[in-house]
């Protein structure tokens, strides 16, 4: 939608990972100096990690548009939740060996004998595994046993390992001392810089033909940075949602503001998604209503009967009269909890429609929007018939 308001070619903040949006910040670069690094030795373990969104994947898919095709052989795996067996049937499948009706011992001679064909013809075999904080220690062990194979005195499998930060803690275990030890290269990928952020967003819109439209103000780029710590895949969700903001609202310039507001609404469509409640208030304690003073009658007379309230029509509301100066301080302790109660109450109520009212202005623009489609394309139907 937005990207034919702003003359864009493309959506430039999608979260599929694409290489094409590939952003050298100073982390990134650091990262392909370690993975360049590990490659040029050409055995052993490469170990990547990052913070989930940190632009992994997107780094990876960038170093495997650069190799050489003549040179390597490269096999993905992103599917990390299996066995050990499993795994060396993905590696196998992922390099395109025949791994049906195969047991353990066939699996490895066959991948065995692809790496050894691909080696006497020049070329190494190169084994990328993503998610890899998800594999079991056995696993690991598999993984480590393929990297055995060699070939006069050359390993014929390179892995590199990409995971979240608590695969180093796997790693760290005494259970896993060799693979620890044939690790040649490691990188930790953080976020980006405050000033990278602006530059990894302007990047990416230049990347589909932008124009400086629309235009992002300096405290824009300052607020996404703030809302985002600069990790690549927040900074996606929130532009995305912001350049929506931007068309939905007819608007060419998105300032500060503008970037708050889609933020604070992103962060409450998120809270609903997980359904999180908000704690709830401690109930307030019925202030005491003193009762009236109690009357003895006659023995021989008559209770009286309470003389009934006249009828409105309508149910009478209970009043709650305040304590007087006299009452306990508990009473009013309680009377103030019952009322910042109210308050929050109210100011929740205030913000939900709010952004109710935002959506709904929202809807009415996308309506008037798609209108104007049908109508450019029944002129058009009409204009060829």
């Amino acid at each position: 939608m937005y990207t034919e308001f702003y003359n864009l070619t493309g959506q430039p903040f999608q979260l599929t990972p694409d290489h094409r949006f590939f952003f050298g910040s100073s982390v990134h670069k650091r990262a392909m100096a370690h993975l360049s690094f590990g490659l040029n030795q050409g055995e052993g373990f490469i170990v990547v990690t990052g913070d989930v969104g940190a632009g992994k994947t997107t780094l990876m898919g960038y170093l495997l548009s650069t190799l050489d095709s003549a040179r390597y052989v490269s096999a993905t795996l992103v599917t990390t939740q299996l066995a050990a067996d499993d795994v060396l049937r993905m590696v196998a499948s992922a390099f395109g060996i025949d791994q049906e009706q195969a047991d353990k011992a066939t699996l490895l001679r066959r991948i065995e004998a692809f790496c050894d064909a691909n080696y006497r013809d020049g070329k190494h075999c190169l084994l990328l595994i993503d998610e890899v904080q998800n594999l079991s220690f056995q696993a690991l062990e598999e993984l480590r046993m393929l990297s055995n194979f060699q070939t006069d005195g050359t390993a014929l499998v390179h892995s590199i390992l990409l995971g979240q930060p608590q695969f180093r803690r796997t790693l760290a275990s005494t259970d896993l001392d060799q693979l620890r030890q044939r690790v040649i290269a490691s990188f930790h990928l953080g976020p980006i810089s405050a000033q990278e952020t602006r530059d990894y967003i302007r990047h990416r819109l230049s990347a589909v033909g932008w124009r400086d439209d629309p235009s992002l103000s300096e405290d824009a780029y300052a607020e996404i940075f703030k809302q985002t710590g600069g990790v690549p895949r927040k900074i996606n969700v929130l532009c995305s949602r912001l350049l929506l903001f931007g068309f939905l609202e007819e608007r060419h310039e998105l300032d500060g503001a503008a970037v708050t507001q889609v933020a604070e609404d992103l962060r409450q469509e998120t809270e609903q998604v997980l359904e999180i409640e908000e704690t709830a208030p401690p109930e307030a304690v019925a202030m005491p209503v003193p009762l009236p003073q109690e009357t003895v009658a006659p023995v021989d007379s008559k209770p009286v009967e309470a003389e009934a309230p006249p009828r409105t029509g309508r149910p009478e509301l209970v009043q709650t009269e305040a304590p007087s100066e006299t009452s306990d301080p508990g009473a009013w302790a309680d009377a103030e909890t019952e009322l910042a109660t109210l308050r929050h109450r109210l100011e929740t109520a205030e913000s939900q429609m709010q952004r109710h009212e935002r959506m709904l202005r929202w809807t009415q623009l996308m309506l008037k929007h798609h209108e104007r489609l049908l109508r450019r394309r029944m002129h058009k139907a009409a204009s060829n018939g």
